[in-house]
C-alpha cells in the first residue's frame, strides 16, 4: 500500500461584508447579539477596572472591537472586546505613564498583529495539541466561574434565589421552546422583579458610570520620539502576543462547537485592524472574549451579524439606555456566566474511565495547562507552558522507541545493525552505546532503512560512530538512508566539529 501526503485544505474565501440573512436566522442573530451586549456591560466595566482606566474606555473598546471584527475578522460569530488578559499586560502602562501612552500602545500593539497576520503566524496553531486544548477550555471555564464568585459573596441573601431562579429559567425554558435565547428571559425576569418589587440587591450601576456620550475620533497626545517607543513597545508586544494567543485559540474552539472552519490569518490582521481603530477611538483595545462568544454560539448565532449587532446594541445600551441598563441585577449577569462555566467546561475529559483510557502524559499536558492558567489568569502563558511540557514528553516518549538489531553474517566476516525510529537530539544520543566497537569484524553495515535522521545531532552521532570503528581498522557503510536522510547526513557528515 502507497500512502501519499496531501496538503490540508484552506478554508473557503469568505466575503468581507455577510450575505443577507433569513428571517429566522436574523431573529437568533438579533436576540444573541442583545444577550452578549448585556454580558458586555459589567464585564467591560470590570476589566477598565483592572487597567485602570474609566470605563468608558472599556466600554468603547468593547464597542469598536465588535464591530470592527463583525466585517474584519476570520471566525464568523466569534466576539471581541475589552479582556482581562489584555488589561492586565497594558495595566502598568496606565498606572506609569497616563491614558495617552497606553491608546498608543493599543495602536502599536494592532500593527504588530497586522503584521504577524500576513507573515502567516497563525499557522503555528496547529503545534498545538489537543491535550492542551483540552487544558485550555477547561481553565477557561473556571476562570469564568470564578470571576462571579464576587457577585456572590457577601452580599444580600435576595441574590441566591435570584441566581437559582435565573439558573432554573435557563435550565428548563429551553425545553420548552428555543424561540427565545434563554438568557435574555432571565435577565429581562429578574430586572422585572427587581424594579417592580424595589429590591436592594447589586446592580450594573453598582459596578460604574455608564456613557453618555458617543467615542469621538482621535490621536494619542504622546511625543513622537523613540524614548515613546521605548516606553511602548515591551507592552505593545506582549498586548499583540497575548491578545492573538487567546483570540486563535478561541477561533478555533468555536470550530470544533460549530463544526466550521475559519481563517485564521484573516483573525490575526483582522483583531490588530480592530485594535487599531479601537486606539483611535479611545478605547483600551481587546481580543476575542471566550465567554461572551459562548453564550453567543450556545444561542444559535454562527453569522457575523450577531457580533456587529452586540456591538452596536451595547453602544445604544450604554449611550441611549443607560439608565435602564443600569438596573439589571448583577445576579441575572452572574447565573448567565455561571451556565457558560458550566457548558464550556469538557467534562467528558475528567471522567475516570476517560483518565484510565488516556495516557498518563495526555492527562499531565491537560492538567498542566489548567494550574498555570488559572494561577497565572493568563491563557497565553498557560498554552505556551502546555505546549512545551507536551513536547518535552513526546521528546521522551519517542526518544525510547528506537532499538537497533545486530546481526553476525554466516562466515563471521560483516556484521549488520539494523536501526528502527526517528532520530533525532533525544534518541540518538543513546545510539553511540549500541554498537559493539572492540568485538564487531572488520567490517560492518548499518542499516537505515527503517529509521529517518531528523536533526545535525544525529548526523554528528553517525560520524561518531565511524570514527570509533575506524580509531579501530574497521570499515563502516550506512545504506538504506531515504531521501531526506540522506540529502542531511551529505549536507553535515563530516562538518560538525572544528577537527574536519
Amino acid at each position: 500500500m502507497t500512502l501519499t501526503a496531501t496538503p490540508p485544505r484552506r478554508p473557503p474565501r469568505r466575503p468581507l461584508l455577510p450575505s443577507l440573512p433569513t428571517p429566522a436566522v436574523l431573529r437568533t442573530e438579533v436576540l444573541a447579539g442583545l444577550v452578549v451586549a448585556l454580558a458586555l456591560i459589567p464585564e467591560a466595566i470590570s476589566f477598565s477596572i483592572i487597567a485602570g482606566v474609566d470605563p468608558r474606555v472599556g466600554l468603547f473598546a468593547s464597542f469598536t472591537m465588535a464591530v470592527s471584527i463583525s466585517v474584519l475578522g476570520g471566525r464568523p460569530a466569534m466576539i471581541s472586546a475589552a479582556t482581562g488578559a489584555v488589561a492586565l499586560v497594558v495595566a502598568p502602562v496606565v498606572r506609569e505613564h497616563g491614558l495617552d501612552f497606553l491608546i498608543a500602545t493599543v495602536i502599536l500593539a494592532g500593527l504588530v498583529q497586522v503584521v504577524l497576520g500576513v507573515l502567516r503566524v497563525p499557522r503555528l496553531m496547529r503545534f498545538v495539541p489537543r491535550s492542551v486544548m483540552v487544558g485550555f477550555v477547561n481553565a477557561l471555564a473556571i476562570l469564568i466561574f470564578w470571576a462571579q464568585v464576587p457577585h456572590l459573596v457577601g452580599v444580600p441573601w435576595l441574590v441566591y434565589p435570584m441566581v437559582a431562579a435565573a439558573l432554573a429559567i435557563m435550565v428548563f425554558l429551553p425545553r420548552l421552546t428555543t424561540a427565545v435565547p434563554a438568557p435574555l428571559v432571565a435577565i429581562a425576569v429578574l430586572t422585572v422583579l427587581t424594579v417592580a418589587a424595589h429590591l436592594a440587591v447589586p446592580n450594573v450601576g453598582d459596578e460604574g458610570a455608564l456613557p453618555d456620550s458617543l467615542p469621538v475620533l482621535g490621536l494619542p497626545d504622546v511625543p513622537l520620539t523613540l524614548e515613546t517607543l521605548r516606553i511602548i513597545a515591551p507592552y505593545a508586544f506582549g498586548m499583540a502576543l497575548v491578545g492573538l494567543m487567546e483570540s486563535l485559540m478561541t477561533a478555533k474552539l468555536v470550530d470544533e462547537v460549530t463544526d466550521t472552519g475559519s481563517s485564521k490569518t484573516r483573525e490575526a490582521w483582522g483583531q490588530g485592524a480592530a485594535n487599531v481603530i479601537t486606539g483611535f477611538f479611545g478605547g483600551m483595545g481587546g481580543c476575542a472574549m471566550i465567554g461572551q462568544t459562548m453564550i453567543n454560539v450556545r444561542s444559535g448565532a454562527r453569522t457575523r451579524l450577531s457580533t456587529f449587532l452586540a456591538g452596536t446594541f451595547l453602544l445604544i445600551l450604554v449611550v441611549g439606555l443607560g439608565d435602564v441598563v443600569a438596573t439589571i441585577p448583577m445576579a441575572a449577569l452572574a447565573a448567565v456566566m455561571v451556565m457558560v462555566a458550566v457548558g464550556t467546561f469538557d467534562w467528558h475529559s475528567v471522567r475516570p474511565a476517560t483518565l484510565r483510557r488516556m495516557p498518563c502524559s495526555e492527562t499531565t499536558v491537560m492538567v498542566t495547562t489548567v494550574v498555570v492558567v488559572v494561577v497565572t489568569h493568563n491563557l497565553a502563558i498557560g498554552v505556551l507552558v502546555g505546549v512545551l511540557v507536551a513536547a518535552l514528553l513526546f521528546a521522551r516518549r519517542v526518544a525510547h522507541l528506537v532499538e537497533v538489531d545486530g546481526v553476525l553474517s554466516e562466515d563471521g566476516t560483516v556484521k549488520t545493525y539494523h536501526v528502527h525510529g526517528a532520530l533525532f537530539f533525544a534518541s540518538s544520543n543513546d545510539l553511540l552505546g549500541q554498537f559493539d566497537y572492540a568485538g564487531d569484524p572488520g567490517t560492518v553495515v548499518i542499516d537505515l532503512s527503517d529509521s529517518h535522521v531528523w536533526d545535525a545531532s544525529t548526523v554528528a552521532v553517525l560520524d561518531a560512530v565511524g570514527t570509533k570503528y575506524a580509531a579501530r581498522g574497521k570499515d563502516v557503510t550506512m545504506v538504506g538512508l531515504n531521501r531526506a536522510s540522506a540529502a542531511m547526513h551529505e549536507r553535515l557528515a563530516g562538518h560538525l566539529t572544528g577537527a574536519h
